[in-house]
């Protein structure tokens, strides 16, 4: 259903820029966003966005250095991350779900891409 790309190797202080698309079975009202799991951690919350106006979360640890956009029509979302920590690297998750109720809680989303692995060498 979702179909992330764009992750690497990069230095401390880089950018990279993920995509997801969804699959044509998606509904483009669905809200999406980004989680990511670091080693040895639990998956948490990075952004989300709402189709309509739209609006747009940030967990506080990338707020200012990521951002995340919307195409409706692609059923796509971006997410581009400037100035990258060693903190950041990570398995980033694409996700969808129909309620634009809690964008940061994970029962909000009921499609999950396969990921893609972000490096952050210091």
């Amino acid at each position: 259903q979702l179909q992330a790309c764009g992750g690497g190797l990069v230095q401390a202080g880089g950018s990279l820029r993920l995509s997801c698309a969804a699959s044509a079975r998606t509904s483009s009202t669905y809200v999406m966003g980004w989680f990511r799991r670091a080693p040895g951690k639990g998956r948490e919350f990075v952004a989300g966005t709402t189709s309509s106006g739209p609006t747009t979360y940030y967990a506080d640890s990338v707020k200012g250095r990521f951002t995340l956009s919307r195409d409706n029509a692609k059923k796509a979302v971006y997410l581009q991350m400037d100035s990258l920590k060693p903190e950041d690297t990570a398995g980033y998750y694409c996700a969808a779900g129909p309620s634009p109720l809690d964008l940061n809680r994970e029962s909000s989303y009921v499609y999950w891409g396969q990921g893609t692995l972000v490096t952050v060498s210091s």
